[in-house]
């Protein structure tokens, strides 16, 4: 009989190891899930495949002396990868690890209409409804292609993957995002501030939201590098001179040890000054949780569009609106090439509208 057991891992996630072994002939295999009910579902499979090869007096095969599948890769990219990878590709990785038919295909079957047919599977799911988010998985995905070969052998043809992705995108089934421009309104902001405010005055355990978003948009950081940010890497000085680490900054070429001092404009230090020290971290809390609760409070506010990382492009826009330089204005957000601020080129400077904020003294 199977055991399963259930591990925790680093960032609080739970995991569930399923064990097969056998005495007689000796023979032992594991396999780690991220449910317990798909843990429970292969040992079953793989325990009656197991047993009729010892029936049939043929020694068992463990699946790595089998012809691995899309699910193995996957498996194995996320085992070895020693690029950070952000919150949101590794759970797209295991959702497709997890829940599509393509992952038990064997690599060596995999052609581009099976990659076709994934995706059109992918636009059921309740919570995808456009083509730049299909984009975004087929992206991910892609990255498993593009080692899999040259890393372990496994059969992936990247060129299948080349004319699924061109068919997809004829098709409409896959877009490049759009450049969000969503602003919230002061009227919105108001109404969340007292929300979250309300929440924590009736249970002072619950996540600070209305400091966290003050900060997010005051510093125009991400929420990922929010929740990593510790006290060891807040620098202040007496003139007023501000700054922060941001360890592993989010860039297109360099996804680990991009680690990048931002500057912190008014009223940062005031907030931090006011966040009681209770970890490392000066946020410790997971950035899906932040994210999970500001989405929860627009929906009970009735609040359409608004998404927690908004509050970076407020804060950009605040800057520019002040009258910053772009290049000061870069050494806030952190870019690399002001390129990526000509978006935020045609604000006009006319003042700081949150300078007499009245949220201020309840985060300060």
């Amino acid at each position: 009989m199977a055991t399963i057991r259930t591990k925790t891992r680093k960032d609080g996630s739970k995991s569930y190891l399923a064990q097969i072994i056998r005495r007689n002939p000796k023979y032992q295999e594991s396999r780690t899930f991220d449910k317990e009910s798909f843990a429970k579902k292969w040992a079953i499979k793989r325990e009656k495949e197991i047993d009729a090869d010892i029936a049939a007096g043929i020694a068992p095969k463990k699946l790595s002396a089998i012809r691995v599948t899309l699910g193995n890769a996957i498996d194995r990219y996320l085992e070895e990868n020693r690029i950070a990878m952000g919150d949101t590709k590794t759970q797209v990785l295991r959702t497709i690890r997890n829940e599509y038919e393509i992952a038990g295909l064997r690599c060596d079957q995999i052609t581009s209409p099976d990659i076709v047919a994934f995706a059109n599977q992918l636009w059921l799911r309740p919570n995808i409804n456009s083509g730049a988010t299909v984009n975004n998985y087929i992206e991910h995905l892609s990255a498993v292609f593009n080692v899999a070969s040259a890393m372990w052998g496994f059969a992936l043809d990247n060129e299948e993957m080349r004319k699924a992705r061109a068919a997809l995108k004829r098709l409409g089934l896959t877009a490049k995002s759009k450049e969000r421009t969503r602003r919230p309104t002061l009227d919105e902001l108001d109404k969340l501030m007292a929300y979250f405010e309300n929440a924590s005055a009736h249970d002072p355990r619950t996540l600070p939201m209305h400091r966290l978003l003050a900060f997010a948009i005051f510093s125009t950081r991400r929420t990922g590098e929010i929740c990593r940010i510790t006290w060891e890497d807040y620098e202040t000085s007496n003139e007023d001179s501000n700054r922060v680490l941001v360890r592993d900054l989010k860039h297109p070429g360099d996804k680990l040890g991009n680690d990048t001092w931002c500057d912190l404009p008014d009223p940062c230090a005031a907030i931090l000054s006011a966040t009681p020290k209770t970890d490392s971290r000066i946020f410790p809390y997971h950035s899906d949780t932040v994210s999970r609760r500001f989405t929860q409070a627009c929906k009970f506010l009735g609040i359409e569009d608004l998404h927690f990382h908004d509050m970076r492009h407020e804060g950009t826009s605040r800057l520019c609106e002040m009258g910053l330089s772009i290049q000061l204005v870069a050494n806030v957000t952190g870019h690399r090439s002001w390129t990526s601020l000509q978006r935020y080129s045609h604000i006009r400077k006319h003042g700081d509208q949150f300078e007499n904020w009245k949220w201020l003294a309840a985060v300060t």
